[in-house]
């Protein structure tokens, strides 16, 4: 069930709104776990008997990981964390990269004359993101940072959360421990403070990423003889607006879902392409996944705690890992390595900081988003071979313009899309329009909350209505 289809705008959200809104508070928790399962189920349908299983098991060690208070059981919780997160991960690999990996063996046999057999397993929606909040649940508690819930309806109500179980944002535990008790008081004020941002969050994916689509999908889809310099160009800037608008109008439309319910999910872009460096974008892209990553991967490896060359191990790995938590081919891989390499890069030669030269920091800032544009290619195509044919497209200058099947699909709907959407690129790092929408009272933010949710509401219902939407492009993560 997509956020964007008239099934969940119309009908889903409206009832569980209605029924958190009339119920007694200390119902709240159970209608939403309720409705969080049954969202999965129609969407994942048997897939869902595997969270379920992963559910059990995490809450049900969750409480022999907390320390006493002497912490004489050490070594015994240490064991238990290590058996629970190794079947996490195991789960977490097993479903998502058994296929690829089975899939490169049967191929390294056949040069050989062998054969091998290629396993297919059907990949469970929201399989990486809800693994991540399996781990932070019983690390967080283990680090004695929060206690181990008792009440499964609260635990499901974490893990399962219908606004970010299938795309996040990646909720670490102790972030939501403390709103879990059902405490909530102001459910009007919460209403009108998260519609806003889910209205922002719908305009930003049906309004302008799903226009973007179709040039999209043709530009990476054009063969390789008739790959052009304008055509590589256009793919590569048209998807990387694309991914921004698609995937921040999901976070923005989960916080604001969730600070309807009642939660403060985290924050998870800070307009990312007004960064300076590729430091400062990973800031900014994706904050919770980073975030995710340098507590539970980076800081216990030793961070930058341990010279140069421990550090730059660290990013290395770090990198391997967000690359392939993305999926199972070697594009992601490659990605990750990039990302990795130019932010390795930046602090050997200590560029990470933004320079304080105003033109400095000018150029800095189109240097960086070329770069993120350059890597976005490895990112979106089928294969590393799509992927180098329109890279050496895009470094090679020609002048043959588009193919007719490009020509139809950038029509002046999609160019007038295209060149608003350019627009990001230009605005300042702050102030960020999510967050200013749901708490600012300036006029600036009274004016962008009436265009989003009237006219903007409006025309984004409209296209809904006629079935013009897409999925969500990290659904497919």
């Amino acid at each position: 069930m997509s956020f964007a289809s008239p099934l969940f705008l119309w009908f889903f959200t409206p009832l569980v709104l209605l029924a958190v809104l009339v119920a007694p508070r200390h119902w709240r928790n159970g209608i939403v776990a309720f409705a969080s399962l049954l969202f999965y189920t129609v969407g994942a349908g048997p897939s869902t008997i595997l969270l379920l299983l992963c559910m059990v098991v995490n809450f049900l060690v969750g409480p022999y990981l907390e320390p006493d208070e002497w912490d004489t059981n050490r070594r015994r919780r240490r064991n238990l964390l290590y058996a629970v997160v190794g079947l996490d991960v195991a789960i977490l690999v097993i479903w998502k990269y058994a296929g690829f990996a089975t899939e490169q063996i049967a191929g390294f046999m056949r040069l050989f004359g062998g054969d091998f057999p290629v396993i297919e397993l059907l990949l469970p929606i929201g399989i990486s993101f809800y693994t991540f909040h399996h781990i932070s649940y019983v690390v967080d508690i283990y680090r004695g940072e929060r206690p181990a819930l008792r009440q499964p309806v609260a635990f499901v109500t974490y893990i399962a959360m219908f606004p970010q179980l299938v795309a996040g944002p990646i909720v670490r535990y102790r972030e939501i421990a403390d709103q879990l008790p059902q405490l909530r008081t102001h459910r009007l004020d919460d209403i009108a403070a998260g519609f806003p941002r889910f209205a922002l969050g719908l305009c930003k994916k049906v309004i302008i990423a799903d226009s973007l689509s179709p040039v999209v999908e043709q530009c990476f889809t054009t063969p390789a003889d008739e790959m052009t310099f304008a055509i590589a160009w256009l793919g590569a800037i048209a998807y990387t607006l694309q991914l921004y608008f698609d995937f921040s109008g999901y976070s923005d439309m989960a916080i604001g879902l969730g600070r309807m319910l009642g939660f403060r999910l985290p924050e998870n872009f800070a307009r990312p392409y007004s960064s300076v460096t590729v430091t400062e974008f990973w800031r900014r892209w994706h904050m919770s996944l980073s975030r995710w990553f340098r507590d539970y991967v980076y800081i216990p490896l030793g961070g930058n705690r341990s010279g140069a060359g421990r550090t730059y191990r660290n990013l290395f790995i770090v990198f391997v890992l967000t690359g392939l938590w993305h999926g199972a081919n070697w594009t992601f891989l490659v990605w990750g390595l990039f990302h990795g390499a130019l932010l390795i890069m930046e602090r050997g030669f200590g560029w990470e900081h933004a320079p304080a030269d105003r033109r400095a920091r000018v150029g800095r800032r189109a240097l960086t988003l070329l770069l993120v544009c350059l890597g976005w290619v490895f990112f979106r195509a089928a294969d590393m071979g799509q992927a180098l044919v329109m890279i050496g497209h895009m470094l090679l200058p020609d002048f043959t313009g588009l193919t007719a099947e490009v020509d139809t699909a950038l029509n002046n709907q999609a160019l007038v899309t295209l060149l608003i959407a350019l627009a990001v690129v230009f605005l300042p790092a702050a102030p960020v329009t999510g967050p200013m929408l749901e708490s600012s009272r300036t006029r600036t933010a009274s004016a962008l909350r009436v265009a989003v949710m009237v006219p903007g509401m409006l025309w984004a219902a409209i296209l809904v209505a006629t079935g013009t939407f897409s999925p969500f492009l990290y659904y497919q993560f």
